[in-house]
């Protein structure tokens, strides 16, 4: 039996998280935009109940999760001046007029300038700010892992950016490798910071059982916070495909 009042569980590669409440009945929810599934449950119900209705429910939950992959994204971008676009939280207006001779990327006050040759389409302009994008995740990551590499007494081999559909970031723990998804560069710095810490507190525990969420609460106590933050921000649209 889970003795916490909220915990972690992984049942068929889908991760859930488990509420107890002075309920009947369990209830299982799926949550955009990634799809997070939650589930409640009266106290005292057994871990192997709760796996067991998770199993029983995997075909609707997949559903579920697939709907939300096409439909609960940010409206497609079409790469034109006057759009929204996020940098690290804070809106801007995107501006495609200034042309040059080669791809950039600038931030002047309010404005998002993304700078490319005459005549480059929409496409080319998107994987302009996508690799931009990527490298300014790139950059914010290593003072992160210095930091919470010491906390948690753990060290990742490497990480890297990988756009996931339906994970802000994942832990291939074998291979000691932290992969992040480059739609963070557009959250609030604290979401990117949450991701990084519960990464690397894979390094110590696998799963998201008692100790994992043990761990969490020492090490980043709001981290729950900071989740909600995450899961309530809308991944971006994808239609341009991922570009390494």
């Amino acid at each position: 039996m889970l003795s916490t009042a909220e915990g972690y569980l992984t049942v068929s590669g889908v991760d859930v998280d488990v509420v107890y409440k002075d309920i009947k009945n369990m209830h299982i929810s799926v949550y955009p935009p990634a799809g997070r599934v939650r589930i409640a449950a009266p106290h005292r119900t057994t871990e192997d109940a709760i796996r067991l209705a998770i199993v029983q429910r995997l075909p609707w939950i997949k559903r579920q999760r697939e709907q939300m992959q096409n439909a609960d994204r940010q409206s497609e971008r079409k790469m034109v001046s006057g759009e929204s676009h996020y940098v690290w939280g804070r809106r801007y207006l995107l501006d495609v007029s200034r042309t040059s001779g080669a791809y950039g990327v600038e931030i002047t006050g309010k404005t998002l300038w993304v700078i490319t040759p005459d005549g480059t389409d929409a496409e080319g302009r998107f994987g302009t700010l996508d690799r931009w994008y990527r490298r300014e995740l790139k950059a914010a990551v290593p003072a992160l892992l210095e930091k919470w590499q010491s906390v948690l007494e753990v060290e990742a081999s490497k990480f890297v950016v990988r756009r996931m559909r339906t994970k802000w970031g994942t832990c291939v723990a074998n291979s000691k490798t932290i992969w992040l998804n480059p739609e963070l560069a557009k959250k609030d710095p604290r979401c990117l910071e949450y991701i990084v810490v519960h990464e690397l507190a894979h390094l110590r525990e696998r799963g998201h059982g008692d100790a994992f969420v043990a761990l969490m609460d020492s090490a980043l106590p709001d981290w729950r916070v900071r989740r909600e933050e995450l899961n309530a921000a809308p991944l971006g649209h994808e239609d341009w495909g991922d570009s390494e």
